[in-house]
């Protein structure tokens, strides 16, 4: 049983990598054709790589790759095609001194993806959805996200039925920080992620987003991953409870992103890097003043 330790050591990293002054940024780079996001803007390799180095011009500290979609109700797509995707990016990111993530619930394109030289690994399945994941992140010895999460995309919104949110998302969180580190990740090398949008309705999210100081009892580093997810549209629906479409809320992402900085999350996920690069750095300067 992982013992949980002080929410004083919330901006600090996991081993690894480098150590930030202020909360992180995560650019997103999704080499899919379906995401619900960007709609395969990105599904180019070259354009690929071009965009994840134009979000490290922006502010990124480091570029998310990934080559499957987990949309609500998004079918997977093979291994062979995850590999094609994901590979050249990450080696072209990787070749042009960029700190890459790769974002996967395969134990073989976290492999890989790290021989090419990919820093972390962010499987939102936590290590359940491949039973390969957790050995191989263990032997690679990089950070490892976890997040939490009840099953695949297909019909992962019949499983957000909650009694207490808060208190059933920190349980089984705990158990999967639990299993992580039994099958051989170092604790230190471990970050933890609530899943906003996975098996959660907007209720949901906002009451995880309005707690990340009791999610923070858990004693690993927290990334928070908002960006124009289905809550943020509910948040921002008119008066016919139409929601904008996810690209109109990088305004709405980048407010979440200066209360995940000032709350102590260790870095946030975003598609559009520059306002939520601003946001990280105005909290820390808010933070240093008070």
């Amino acid at each position: 049983m992982v013992t949980s330790t002080s929410t004083s050591q919330g901006r600090t990293g996991p081993r690894g990598l480098p150590e930030w002054d202020r909360c992180a940024v995560m650019g997103v780079v999704n080499v899919t054709p379906d995401s619900f996001s960007d709609g395969g803007r990105w599904f180019d390799h070259e354009q690929a790589v071009k965009h994840g180095l134009d979000l490290v011009a922006q502010g990124a500290d480091l570029v998310d790759v990934g080559g499957e979609s987990t949309r609500p109700g998004a079918k997977r797509v093979s291994e062979a095609e995850e590999l094609r995707r994901v590979l050249p990016v990450v080696r072209g990111l990787v070749a042009a001194g960029v700190l890459v993530s790769v974002d996967t619930m395969r134990a073989s394109v976290a492999e890989q993806a790290v021989t090419a030289g990919a820093r972390l690994v962010n499987d939102v399945s936590g290590g359940l959805a491949d039973p390969a994941m957790i050995p191989a992140v263990a032997a690679a010895g990089v950070p490892f996200v976890v997040m939490h999460w009840r099953g695949q995309s297909i019909d992962m919104n019949n499983r957000a039925v909650y009694e207490d949110v808060l208190a059933e998302v920190l349980g089984e969180l705990r158990t999967a920080l639990d299993r992580a580190v039994a099958g051989g990740v170092a604790p230190e090398r471990i970050v933890l992620d609530p899943g906003l949008g996975f098996a959660k309705t907007a209720g949901h999210d906002l009451t995880l987003l309005a707690h990340l100081d009791r999610l923070q009892d858990l004693g690993r580093p927290l990334l928070v991953a908002a960006s124009r997810k289905r809550f943020l549209g509910r948040v921002l629906a008119d008066e016919a409870g139409d929601p904008p479409p996810a690209r109109e809320r990088d305004a709405a992402t980048a407010a979440v992103t200066a209360i995940a900085a000032r709350d102590g999350a260790w870095a946030v996920r975003v598609h559009e890097v520059r306002a939520s690069a601003d946001a990280v750095r105005v909290a820390r300067a808010i933070g240093a003043a008070a």
